[in-house]
């Protein structure tokens, strides 16, 4: 199977999960809006998200992937499967403890890390600290779930795990539709949204270990014990679990200065949604294939391959990322709009989240090439270089977003959160270059010029056309009216950046074939 091939498998699950979170957060809008039970839904929701993006994705994909592939080159499917018992065996342990800590201690975490500025309203506050303890357990499901997805990863079967995240979303429009459909109170529906977290989690995990066991690997429980293989996992794993949450610890912050402005947290979780979609589709999926497929190429020796995998990926990240930039940009007002602006969600609440998504997508090519970037690192089993730079960009956010968020609200954190993604990714492509580790290629560098240009023109085309067609975007419109118009607005842009990168040189059918045709090496056989 092909580089684009994976990043199309990837890419495609991704784009069904994402389009099924928008149509979740289009009912949240109209069931809870802005209001106190949003704000107090997604700060319970993020804490086990922000752990499971820290402790599970950012981890184990960033240490687990590496060794369980030098397992396989080693020793074949059963020293892999091996290495993979002994991990969890001690993952469920911690992670049980872990739970079991945060539990009780849920109280204070509401009230110093998740949302210091509830403390002043009980009854929000109450609410927040009993929804987070409904869902904490999600974050054991689904760290379970990421090492499940790295052996799948690593094993080249990339469909199940891009699959799995449908689940929560199905689970959670159920819920939302059943609570819209009998009247439920915001309370209550709060109260559905929670307990289906953490069903969807359930469901995700048990989806995934039939992937495996698919994939024709069982795993079975083995006593905790610290091997020298789970040893070195921790090492690389803990300051992987930093540098692959730079987005959500980012978020974590803008979240606790946020929630002492009613209604900014709810906001800033709409806008995310929005610039999540690009970002899930182009840089999840870079980032799940191309660590898996640049760890095999290392361990075999395969310096060229590996080189040529780190330049197609940023190549194909800008490709697409630069014009979704450039159309969050001038037409975020229209797909806010269009998305959310019903029932609860009010014209002013549109201009907030539309602003608040502008300046995010101003950020996304570099939130995208992070995610290109780390697995030159992670790959050589270097996790501590990517996190260094990490923690300085967390300060830069801090920094920023204390400062900009009196006078620039939602906006002032969303500036924030870009620049520190902007330095994170300048920073780790630097530190590669300068190493040996990413060879430049002047082909690589006129071709993303050109990309800009192509960009350029066509926010410029896409911010004439909006104007033209301002009577079908407004609010007076009808929805069919509004989705028909920004359908239009989008299909024109696409025409003119394609049209206009392939006229250019910013784009070539004959590099896009080769990567087609491109095949990956087989992984090696079992030794039974």
């Amino acid at each position: 199977m092909s580089l684009v091939t994976k990043f199309a498998t990837v890419g495609g699950a991704t784009l069904g999960s994402r389009i099924l979170g928008f149509a979740r957060e289009t009912l949240m809008a109209a069931a809870l809006g802005t209001g106190p039970m949003a704000d107090a839904f997604y700060a319970a929701f993020r804490f086990p998200n922000l752990f499971r993006r820290l402790f599970a994705e950012g981890a184990f994909n960033a240490a687990f992937v590496p060794l369980f592939a030098k397992e396989i080159e080693a020793g074949g499917v059963d020293g892999a499967k091996r290495f993979s018992e002994e991990v969890f065996g001690v993952l469920f342990t911690v992670l049980m403890l872990i739970t079991i800590a945060m539990e009780l201690a849920m109280p204070l975490i509401v009230a110093w890390v998740i949302a210091p500025g509830f403390v002043g309203d009980p009854e929000k506050f109450d609410v927040t600290v009993r929804l987070a303890i409904v869902m904490f357990p999600y974050l054991m499901c689904m760290s379970l779930t990421a090492m499940l997805s790295g052996m799948l990863n690593s094993l080249h079967h990339y469909f199940a795990a891009a699959v799995a995240p449908i689940f929560l979303n199905l689970v959670l429009i159920s819920a939302l539709v059943f609570g819209l459909y009998t009247g439920a109170s915001p309370l209550d529906t709060a109260w559905y949204l929670a307990w289906g977290v953490l069903a969807a989690g359930i469901l995700q995990m048990v989806v995934l270990y039939a992937g495996v066991l698919h994939a024709g690997m069982r795993i079975g429980f083995r006593r905790p014990r610290m091997t020298p293989n789970v040893k070195r996992l921790l090492w690389l794993a803990l300051p992987a679990a930093v540098t692959g949450g730079i987005t959500q610890i980012n978020q974590i912050i803008g979240q606790m200065i946020a929630s002492t402005r009613e209604g900014a947290i709810s906001a800033l979780q709409y806008a995310d949604r929005v610039y999540q979609l690009p970002l899930g589709v182009v840089g999840v999926a870079v980032g799940v294939v191309l660590l898996p497929e640049l760890a095999r190429a290392l361990k075999g020796g395969h310096e060229r391959e590996a080189a040529n995998l780190q330049n197609r990926s940023l190549e194909f990240v800008l490709f697409l990322t630069l014009p979704a930039a450039a159309a969050l940009w001038v037409i975020s007002d229209e797909i806010v709009r269009v998305l959310y602006e019903r029932g609860a969600f009010s014209p002013e609440t549109t201009s907030i989240v539309a602003g608040t998504l502008a300046i995010y997508g101003l950020g996304l090519p570099g939130f995208v090439m992070i995610k290109a970037l780390n697995p030159g690192f992670f790959a050589r089993e270097d996790t501590k270089t990517p996190m260094r730079i990490t923690l300085f960009s967390v300060v830069v956010n801090c920094v920023l977003a204390v400062s900009l968020f009196p006078h620039f609200h939602e906006r002032g954190i969303a500036t924030a959160e870009a620049t520190s993604g902007w330095l994170t990714a300048i920073f780790l492509f630097v530190t590669l270059v300068r190493r040996g580790h990413w060879p430049l290629e002047r082909a690589l560098a006129w071709r993303v010029a050109r990309l800009v240009i192509a960009a350029l023109v066509m926010a410029a085309s896409l911010d004439y056309a909006s104007g033209l067609m301002a009577a079908r975007l407004a609010s007076t419109a009808s929805l069919l009216e509004q989705v028909a118009a920004l359908g239009a607005l989008i299909g024109l842009s696409m025409v003119i950046y394609f049209g206009v990168a392939f006229l250019i040189g910013g784009a070539d059918l004959g590099m896009i074939r080769r990567n087609i045709r491109r095949k990956a090496k087989p992984a090696p056989e079992s030794g039974e």
